[in-house]
């Protein structure tokens, strides 16, 4: 998963840098969106 969010990170900042600012804003909210359901799911089976 972590592997996957550096992809990700990577590839807005490509797009970035050619110049679709919007759709690298897009895809680079997805990385903290994926991070953030990676803790959700840890904490629950923590609880169990």
């Amino acid at each position: 998963m972590l592997l996957l969010c550096a992809i990700i990170i990577i590839v807005a900042e490509y797009l970035f840098l050619r110049g679709d600012e919007i759709h690298a804003i897009f895809i680079g909210l997805w990385a903290p969106t994926l991070l953030c359901v990676v803790i959700f799911i840890k904490q629950i089976t923590n609880g169990r």
